[in-house]
């Protein structure tokens, strides 16, 4: 054999055999993933909608019984065929066509029932589709299920204190008892996240007595467990970005108007936002730029003209992180050693990616005193005053206003499910300030506009360009089927709604405990490129999701390519 030959022949040994693609686990494949098999061929709609059904009746209905599922969707597979043959026939619609997904049951849907987790609004049917509900339809999205919350986002069960002290409440009392305080249980931070008359109690699927943590916390477990590629979820004082960070995923509270909110049964919408939460940035990122665009029926969508997008995932870049300067807010941390541990370990990773570290960056304490009794204040108030309107637009039967819910859930022949939110509601009702009260107004005006200032500030005299912190300060805690307390306290959540500013969720990390630590990426306003590219690059340096332990890989997740 002559030389020429054996050193072709040594070449050709270097070539790798031809091999069939890597197959796509689903609990890690993106919308591009997805996508890129259905276009191949190897992957239909239909199939996947089976896949996803499949993992909610194995680990919702039964097994673990995470409980996060309300309503199913009929249709869903109807739909999924559907979708099918629009391909087939050469028709995409873009990059959700085909993909299932979860909504948090305060989104109002045509087809489906909205009850916003509350029994007393069983069966009804909302004249529409949210907007946002529609544009994601129209892109070609499977909703498969209305997934649980916290019963009416938490309204009801938030009582309004006072920072300025005084002041006569809706009905002409005097406050009957002190503001709460930040880590009172009374906003939040003793509740167990995802419960309801409606939907009964979600449990966290990486470890069933723990809680899911905000009112998305039914699409935060959905998600965490792999029942559909994204959901949804609302974010009032935290509602998105804590329930990601119980369940250990990705998720998005957008810039406050980035987002239409008209179809989404209101809790205060000072504060109210929808948005995403997945299982990895791009599809967070995929998902957002589906749904932006102004709505002539939210006024607050109208002020993100000219400033939104279409496309996020052009942000979505390694080396996004070289030459950001990152402050870290110090003012959140202590509160357990395995979150310090995790986020200082993620600190360190921003670092080594090229991040310009601006660490400690305290902030100011008059705006750190105020900030909670300011939100929740305004919360409590115009909760009263706002789901009037949205109950005035459902069909004759069912409550018109607090004061009709509070005296239905106390209405024995009602047999209503939850002592405590009976009680919410009628306390509520009974002290919430009227929306032109100089008390509320103070708040509304003077108190939102020092937080704004301070944090703007704070970017400036620092030369900022995102703020990370712990998404919550501690794990999720013990709730879950042995009772007890839940929630997340002492998180800086609230900061971002009272601002309007956008806040990434990214997950960081585990506990020794199995327990999952994220990353919140905080902003100014209309930065969710900046932030999305910040948090893509730190996610594909960290793979930290990871699939909870009661709700492991099924045999048929593995998907051919």
């Amino acid at each position: 054999m002559n030389t020429r030959l054996l050193l072709i022949i040594s070449l050709l040994a270097l070539v790798p055999a031809p091999s069939r693609a890597d197959p796509i686990n689903l609990d890690t494949a993106t919308i591009a993933d997805l996508q890129a098999a259905m276009a191949k061929g190897t992957l239909t709609a239909e199939k996947l909608t089976q896949l996803y059904l499949a993992r909610i009746a194995a680990y919702d209905e039964t097994g673990p019984n995470i409980n996060s599922v309300i309503f199913a969707n009929a249709k869903a597979l109807e739909t999924a065929k559907a979708l099918d043959a629009e391909r087939k026939a050469g028709k995409v619609r873009g990059p959700l066509h085909g993909i299932p997904i979860v909504l948090k049951d305060n989104y109002n849907t045509f087809d489906m029932p909205t009850t916003a987790g509350c029994q007393m609004l069983d069966g009804s049917y909302p004249p529409a589709d949210a907007f946002i509900v529609k544009k994601l339809r129209d892109a070609g999205a499977i909703i498969l299920a209305k997934v649980n919350l916290s019963e009416f986002a938490g309204g009801g069960g938030i009582m309004p204190g006072s920072p300025i002290g005084g002041g006569a409440r809706a009905g002409g009392t005097q406050p009957s008892s002190p503001p709460p305080t930040s880590d009172s249980p009374r906003h939040g931070a003793n509740i167990p996240g995802a419960q309801s008359s409606q939907g009964g109690l979600t449990v966290n699927p990486h470890d069933l007595t723990r809680s899911v943590a905000g009112s998305s916390g039914g699409t935060g477990a959905a998600i965490a467990a792999d029942f559909a590629q994204f959901g949804m979820g609302s974010d009032t004082g935290g509602s998105i970005r804590l329930p990601c960070s119980a369940c250990g995923i990705a998720g998005l509270k957008p810039t406050l108007g980035l987002l239409s909110r008209s179809g989404i049964v209101p809790l205060a919408l000072s504060f109210d936002t929808g948005g995403p939460m997945a299982r990895s940035v791009y599809d967070v990122a995929v998902a957002l730029g589906v749904m932006t665009g102004v709505d002539a029926s939210d006024p607050a969508s109208q002020a993100s003209a000219g400033k939104f997008e279409t496309d996020y995932t052009k942000y979505l870049k390694v080396g996004s992180l070289k030459g950001a300067r990152i402050g870290v807010a110090r003012d959140f941390f202590g509160k357990d050693p395995e979150t310090d541990r995790v986020m200082e370990e993620s600190i360190a990773k921003l670092k080594e990616l090229g991040a310009v570290i601006v660490d400690p960056i305290k902030l100011p304490e008059p705006m750190m005193a105020a900030r909670m009794p300011i939100l929740m204040l305004m919360i409590g108030s115009e909760f009263k005053w706002q789901i009037a309107d949205y109950l005035a637009t459902l069909k004759p039967g069912y409550p018109r206003d607090l004061t009709e819910l509070a005296k239905k859930a106390a209405d024995p022949e009602t047999h209503y499910r939850s002592d405590t939110k009976r009680d919410g509601l009628k306390r509520n009702d009974e002290l919430a300030y009227s929306l032109s009260d100089p008390i509320y107004l103070a708040a509304k005006n003077q108190g939102i506009a020092l937080i704004k200032a301070s944090m703007v500030a704070v970017f400036m005299d620092n030369k900022l360009d995102a703020l990370v912190y712990p998404t919550s300060p501690r794990p999720a805690t013990v709730t879950g089927r042995t009772g007890g307390g839940g929630g997340m306290g002492d998180s800086p959540t609230g900061i971002a709604n009272e601002t309007g500013c956008p806040d990434l969720i990214v997950p960081a990390g585990m506990t020794k405990d199995g327990l999952p630590v994220t990353i919140s990426f905080f902003g100014l306003a209309y930065t969710e490129p900046k932030l999305l590219g910040y948090g893509y690059d730190f996610e594909q340096a960290t793979h930290a999701l990871k699939l909870p332990k009661y709700t492991p890989a099924l045999p048929s997740d593995t998907i051919s390519n």
